[in-house]
């Protein structure tokens, strides 16, 4: 999933094996990046576990690997204010119940309606962001909101809460919320901090909230659990999110935003190669027109 947080000058603490000045390798990063995001959902499919279980080994391995990142390149690490530490561990729960909802949305149906719902995020930040920064609500946006709604009402086979497709829509619909909403709030946060520090505080507090649920949850430890949940953590989470930040160090933010549209089709892709997951013609309809609004309204903002 694509990182909202920009960090100035992040080329100077990231090693020069990351590092590269040429646009076409940022524009690599960000592809990158992107791949690295739509793949995440794919451990939904691929471990049979609890989402909690998926959401928590990814917030803790990301965290520590962060942490590391903050000490050896001797970034800062404290916050300023007391209560921005109470902001974060509320961003923190947020964070959580995002990635939990989206992957219970991918167990609950298929990995291209996970990763579709969760893209229409746009469309609750075009409605909120003006009301928080008290911006004017173009009409434009609101078109675009308009079209990203059909996309998702193409999708719904039934309305019954019966129907799993429906409740994973529906789990799809309040992780791309909530993903609106932490993307707001770190707008403010991002004023005083490096996105390093806004990922590692609201992944280590995400850590902390999911903690008690774990002893209420059976599980059992494997080896490839374990391996799979590392690797969700440093290559998908940790990795990914810094090469998508130090990406836009050489890309321009529209660029970005319209290939940061492209995490579903990866992940649907690959959803195919590895799972046979095909989409049906509903589904790839509403899909469609999602990820057209998304590119949209990356262009209008922009």
């Amino acid at each position: 999933m694509a990182c909202k947080n920009t960090i100035k000058d992040f080329d100077v603490f990231l090693p020069q094996i990351i590092y590269s000045s040429d646009m076409k390798t940022g524009l690599l990063k960000i592809h990158l990046a992107v791949l690295l995001f739509g793949l995440a959902g794919l451990f939904a499919k691929w471990l049979p576990v609890h989402p909690i279980i998926l959401v928590f080994g990814r917030v803790f391995f990301a965290c520590i690997s962060l942490l590391l990142i903050l000490r050896i390149f001797k970034l800062p690490i404290l916050l300023n204010h007391r209560k921005d530490y109470v902001i974060l561990a509320l961003l923190g729960a947020i964070l959580a119940f995002h990635w939990a909802s989206f992957f219970h949305s991918i167990q609950l149906s298929t990995i291209a309606i996970g990763l579709l719902t969760y893209s229409s995020f746009p469309l609750f930040v075009t409605f909120i962001e003006p009301l928080v920064f008290k911006e004017k609500l173009r009409f434009k946006s609101i078109l675009t909101a308009i079209l990203a709604i059909i996309g998702i009402l193409i999708m719904v086979p039934e309305f019954d809460v019966g129907n799993q497709t429906f409740k994973a829509i529906i789990w799809g619909f309040l992780s791309a919320l909530s993903f609106a909403i932490l993307s707001i709030s770190n707008r403010f946060l991002a004023k005083q901090y490096s996105g390093l520090q806004i990922a590692f505080y609201e992944d280590g507090f995400a850590t902390i909230f999911l903690l008690p649920f774990l002893f209420s949850i059976p599980l059992l430890i494997t080896t490839k659990l374990i391996l799979s949940l590392v690797i969700l953590g440093i290559l998908f989470t940790a990795l990914s999110h810094s090469l998508f930040i130090d990406g836009l160090k050489k890309v321009k933010a529209q660029t970005a935003s319209i290939i940061a549209s492209l995490e579903p089709v990866y992940g649907i892709l690959f959803g195919l190669l590895i799972f046979s997951e095909l989409p049906d013609l509903r589904t790839a309809i509403g899909g469609i027109i999602i990820i057209a609004s998304v590119i949209i309204s990356s262009i209008q903002k922009n």
